[in-house]
Order: structure tokens, then C-alpha cells, then sequence
């Protein structure tokens, strides 16, 4: 039988249904199509893919498994490298990643990587397989991990299972990070998923202090000095909202992307009144960006009840930073894509509330320091959208809260703390640090990969410490 050179198709909710729902738009291989996908896998003798992971996972050696229907044996190849297979099988850019280097793309599509890692964690979370706890040595060294998003989890997970006594800090009511309060039930459901790896972390031993803001009530020296932690890795993401500093932002109607998904995903504003957290999606939203966060506050609106949704973003469709799956997903639920296209004001009614937004079109110029062609405005080209809602997606940076009470921990100009890329140390000895916090918004599996690095460099720091 000839080798199919196509992957096999991701089984969806139907645009039109789903557009007005929260439930999981990807609806996930069953067995007879995972096993055939697997079966496109060449074995590579050299595979390329792995070197596209960021934790490093054997992929090959999973799939091999999965060939033969072995499903619960290719989670456990899976689990020795990711602690959140499921998460990252969902929301994981695999394009950009172990998939970019599969032979298989050469002359038609990569094998589904990501769609395969996700059956195989699945069907591991449908099992009902105990994780069984680590029996820690008696003087086993204690380990703090500030921040439980993706960066956090993997170190955490990393470092319970090499026998260190672990506590995570998060600030919020609930753990997951981004996990959490930025992506959409749609696309990473939290009960099902992602409230369930946790708890299989806390079953490993990792203890999670929920409300707990270091910078105010411990500060880092403290966690060392007082508190008896080993080391501490700093792991607090990227949740500082950045704006455009036009006219007009401070109207009632202006959200942040950060606020709004918060609002909706940790606070469940989209199951009011049920929970009653209040959130005003509009009835005609623009969203402005053109990243995975942007597709996300866009698609959010739709489903709570926006008629009409814009995307607005200054440069081509070809410059689009968001996943290619989002932003198809995104024009198959009827989103409207308004490119080439910079908002200048944001103009408001008399009573404070957004009326309009006004835009100027652009043309792309000369690549920039990214690599992309500049976008430059195009004179007396302005125009107005009406809307009432504006979002506004346009990045993250760092909260300032660690870094402003440990002086000796040194920072870049953005307020990113700097850290070795290799170990994640720090310019503070025993502290550690990894994720969105160094290197800005950037992907899940990234920041996994951080606190993985970290956490073996965790390792080394504390065992040379006792010799």
C-alpha cells in the first residue's frame, strides 16, 4: 500500500456551532485514525524531529508504540520528558517545531505530532492510571518555584522526580499560569486537562500555595535565608498588559487582551451568571494584534455574543504571528480580517463609552530589527470603524514585583531578568529563572523547556553544594 502523504484530518466542532460555544473546537483522533497517523512514521534512523522539541521528547520512540496500538506505553515515553503532554498537544506550534524537521514534509505533510501526543495523553487522563507519589529522602533539600504556568510546572514536575521537596507560590486563586487566565476553554478545556495535570503534579508530592505573592508577603532572600529553600527558580511569565498610547484608550469599552481573557478563562465570565463575574464582549469588537492572544480574544468575543468581530493588524496576512491553525479556525468562525490597517484614536460618545475606532492604512517597507517589512503609514489614508469594543493584543511584558525587591538580581532594559539560556541561572546565586520572564511572550512548550533546563541546572547547583 502506497504511503499516505497526507496527515489524517483533525476531527472539528462545526464552525458554525461552535462559534457560539466554549466547548473544544478539536475533538481528537480516535483509535483506528492515531494508529494510521502513527503509521505514517518513517523511523527515521537519524530523526530530525526531536531536535525540534524543546523538552527533548522521543518521539519516535512514542510513535513506534503508538503503531502498534500501544498507547499506554507511548505516554510513558512521552511522560519521561513532558510533564503536560496534554497541554502541549493541543496548543504546542508543532509546525514550528519537532514537525518542521519531519522527513515527511519534504514532499507532502509531517506526521501529526502534536495531534498523536494528544491521543496518547487522553487516553492516559481517560485510564484513570494513578500517579504514584515520591518517596523523598529524609534530608531531601527543599526547592521553590515562583509562578505555576508552563515554565513553573515543568520545573517542578522535573524536580520532584529527581527527590527534591517542592513548593510552587502563585499568586492567583488557581494554578496554571497562562494556562489558566490566558487561553480559551475552546482550545485547552481547565477541568478536563489542564486542572488535571496539576493535580497529578500535587500527587507526585509538588505542594501549590494558592494567594501567595512573593515580593510581598516573602521576598526571595527570605525564601533563602528564612525559609530554608535550596534555590529558587523564578518562573512568573509575562502578564504585564502593554497599550498603544493613543487617544482614546481610557474609554469605558477598552479592554486589554490580558484583563479580558482573564475576566473570561480564571474568573469564568463566560458562564455568567453562574459565576458572576461581569464582562461587556460588545457587538461589534476589534481586536488589535495579529498573535495567538489576539485569535483568542477575537474568537471569545464571537462566542459571547459579538455580531461582528475584527481583527486589526498593520502589517500582511503573511506577517500574521498566530498560528496558521487560529487564524483559520478564526476565519472559518466569521472573524473579519482588516490588514495592513494601524488604529490612531480610539474615539468616544458623550458618555465616555467607544464609538469608534479610527485606523490609517499601511504599506510595508524596508524589514525591520524581527526580519519583517516595516509597516509605514500611508498619508491621508484615515478611516473610521465603528465599534463599541476595543481589545487591545499587542503583547506582554514583565510585572516588576520580583525583580523590584531583589537588587541583586540583574534585569535587561524591559525588565526581563537575565538568565543563562542553558541553565537559567541568574546574576543571583541559587536563584534560577525561566519562561516568558526572560524571554518575553513567547510559547508554552518554550517556557516547558526553560523550567526543564532549570531545573537539571537546579540539580547540579544544589548536589555541588553539598559536597
Amino acid at each position: 500500500m502506497a504511503l499516505r502523504m497526507m496527515k489524517y484530518a483533525m476531527p472539528e466542532q462545526d464552525p458554525k456551532v461552535r462559534a457560539h460555544n466554549f466547548d473544544e473546537v478539536a475533538l481528537g483522533y480516535d483509535e483506528e485514525t492515531a494508529i494510521a497517523e502513527a503509521s505514517r512514521c518513517l523511523t527515521c534512523p537519524n530523526p530530525r524531529c526531536i531536535k525540534g522539541c524543546p523538552v527533548q521528547v522521543d518521539i519516535p520512540g512514542f510513535i513506534a508504540k503508538m503503531k502498534t496500538g500501544d498507547f499506554a506505553e507511548a505516554i510513558k515515553v512521552i511522560k519521561k520528558s513532558n510533564a503536560l503532554p496534554a497541554v502541549c498537544g493541543r496548543v504546542c506550534p508543532q509546525e514550528h517545531q519537532c514537525e518542521k524537521y519531519c522527513v515527511m514534509g519534504i514532499k507532502g505533510e509531517p506526521v501529526g505530532i502534536g495531534r498523536l501526543e494528544r491521543f496518547a495523553a487522553d487516553y492516559d487522563l481517560a485510564s484513570g492510571n494513578e500517579t504514584k507519589p515520591i518517596e523523598y529522602a529524609a534530608d531531601a533539600s527543599k526547592v521553590t518555584v515562583v509562578g505555576s504556568g508552563p515554565a513553573g510546572l515543568s520545573a517542578a514536575g522535573e524536580l520532584a522526580r529527581r527527590g527534591y521537596k517542592v513548593t510552587i507560590f502563585e499568586a492567583l486563586h488557581k494554578a496554571g499560569g497562562v494556562l489558566s487566565y490566558g487561553i480559551p476553554e475552546f482550545r485547552l478545556p481547565k477541568e478536563k486537562v489542564v486542572q488535571v495535570e496539576i493535580e497529578n503534579l500535587k500527587k507526585l508530592g509538588v505542594k501549590i500555595a494558592l494567594n501567595t505573592v512573593i515580593g510581598k508577603l516573602y521576598t526571595i532572600d527570605e525564601l533563602i535565608d528564612e525559609e530554608g529553600f535550596g534555590a529558587v527558580f523564578v518562573a512568573t511569565g509575562a502578564g504585564l498588559p502593554s497599550f498603544m498610547h493613543i487617544p482614546g484608550e481610557n474609554l469605558n469599552g477598552v479592554y486589554s487582551a490580558n484583563e479580558f481573557l482573564t475576566r473570561c478563562n480564571l474568573m469564568k465570565a463566560y458562564r455568567f451568571p453562574t459565576y458572576q463575574t461581569p464582562i461587556k464582549a460588545g457587538k461589534v469588537v476589534a481586536v488589535v494584534g495579529g498573535g495567538n492572544v489576539a485569535m483568542d480574544a477575537a474568537r471569545t468575543s464571537l462566542r459571547l455574543g459579538a455580531e461582528q468581530v475584527y481583527i486589526v493588524y498593520r502589517r500582511s496576512e503573511k506577517e500574521l504571528p498566530a498560528r496558521l491553525e487560529e487564524i483559520q479556525h478564526a476565519k472559518a468562525e466569521g472573524i473579519d480580517f482588516k490588514l495592513l490597517v494601524n488604529p490612531v484614536e480610539v474615539i468616544g460618545d458623550d458618555s465616555g463609552n467607544v464609538k469608534q475606532l479610527r485606523c490609517i492604512k499601511m504599506q510595508l517597507g524596508e524589514p525591520d530589527a524581527s526580519g519583517r517589512r516595516r509597516p509605514v503609514p500611508i498619508e491621508n489614508s484615515e478611516f473610521n470603524i465603528d465599534v463599541d469594543t476595543v481589545i487591545i493584543a499587542i503583547g506582554q511584558g514583565p510585572n516588576p514585583l520580583v525583580q523590584s525587591t531583589t537588587p541583586d538580581m540583574q534585569t535587561n532594559k524591559r525588565g526581563n531578568i537575565m538568565a543563562d539560556d542553558s541553565t537559567g541561572k541568574t546574576t543571583k546565586p541559587g536563584v534560577f529563572a525561566g519562561g516568558d520572564i526572560v524571554t518575553g511572550a513567547a510559547t508554552v512548550i518554550l517556557a516547558m523547556g526553560a523550567g526543564k533546563k532549570a531545573a537539571e541546572a537546579i540539580d547540579k547547583y544544589l548536589k555541588n553544594k553539598k559536597h
